[in-house]
């Protein structure tokens, strides 16, 4: 087999980099269509030279670091659940602000399980944390990957890469931090902040202290289900978890299904058979269950119907598209000796 030369090996890896710094803060921003840019294609696009270094490079950075030292998607989900909790409660501030952007009904979101002593409600930490864990970063990371199936394994960043990166993640989280404390005219009090990082530094420890990767060697007889399986159940945990009430029943049902969902994939991913198909039918299922619920969700910017509805189905269409790509990649991958 022929060994690319470095300069053409390393332009190879800049592409699926390039395409996480793109899918990244589009599944985390634009595809589930609530933001006041909706309909607005130019500023849709200027958008992303902000939230691309904000959202894109972490899921670069959090693949990067998982890859590198031979982890899996349990090292991967709590990395981007730790910088998840980075961005609402230190960088935007959202998780402990009362009236974030002067959305409607937030009021009427938060109190019902909000805590005084902590400052924040449960119903809308869960929304949150879990929205930035798995639709900002976990799913395009493994959307991307399914897309080049052959580097999925190996590191994309070299030393340039590596360094570029992280200041361009800085760069964009400082204008967002002095963007809010301009206009929310707010700041999370110092216990809040420091808790905050406290937690995310525990769960980034936790990232690595768990075990590398096992080598495939599982059970005879115990096989994992069909990928389309793993997709409705990630579609209809996603869905609910989407729609419940931001009440405390609402809350605890969510936290259930959620755990449940996350107990079965562990399950299943630990039997013959389960591969990146299984796991691109789980991240496909979650971009595919926000670009469908776009079309009911009401826009901040309260564009004309028609320009919402054009947005979302452009994007909804760009999706799947993508996630055929990623499909015909990884058949033509395994078909390949």
């Amino acid at each position: 087999m022929q060994t690319l030369p470095t300069p053409a090996r390393a332009r190879r890896r800049w592409i699926p980099v390039l395409g996480l710094t793109l899918l990244s803060p589009v599944a985390a921003e634009y595809l589930i269509g609530y933001g006041d840019t909706i309909g607005r294609p130019k500023e849709l696009l200027a958008g992303l030279l902000v939230l691309g270094p904000l959202y894109g490079t972490v899921a670069v950075l959090v693949r990067e670091a998982v890859r590198r030292t031979g982890r899996g998607w349990p090292s991967m989900l709590l990395l981007g659940l730790a910088f998840g909790l980075v961005q609402a409660g230190i960088i935007d501030q959202s998780l402990f602000n009362d009236d974030y952007r002067d959305v409607p009904d937030w009021q009427e979101t938060l109190r019902p399980t909000f805590v005084p002593g902590l400052g924040i409600s449960v119903a809308m930490a869960l929304n949150f944390l879990v929205g930035h864990m798995v639709w900002s970063f976990c799913a395009p990371v493994a959307v991307v990957e399914a897309c080049v199936p052959r580097l999925a394994d190996r590191p994309w960043l070299g030393r340039t890469g590596l360094i570029v990166l992280p200041l361009l993640y800085l760069a964009a989280a400082a204008l967002i931090y002095q963007d809010h404390l301009r206009t929310e005219h707010f700041t999370a009090a110092p216990a809040q902040t420091a808790g905050t990082a406290a937690v995310a530094l525990a769960l980034g420890a936790a990232a690595f202290a768990l075990p590398r990767r096992r080598p495939a060697g599982r059970p005879a007889g115990t096989r994992a289900p069909a990928p389309w399986v793993v997709a409705c159940c990630a579609a209809v945990a996603l869905t609910v978890h989407q729609n419940v009430p931001p009440t405390w029943p609402g809350a605890a049902a969510d936290a259930a299904l959620l755990t449940v969902l996350g107990a079965l994939l562990l399950r299943w991913s630990g039997r013959t058979g389960w591969g990146r198909k299984h796991v691109l039918a789980a991240s496909g299922a979650a971009l595919m269950v926000n670009a469908l619920l776009s079309f009911v969700v009401e826009p901040l910017g309260h564009p004309s119907a028609a320009a919402k509805f054009a947005t979302n189905a452009a994007i909804t269409l760009g999706v799947m598209a993508l996630l055929g790509w990623a499909h015909r990649s990884l058949r033509r991958h395994v078909a390949t000796p």
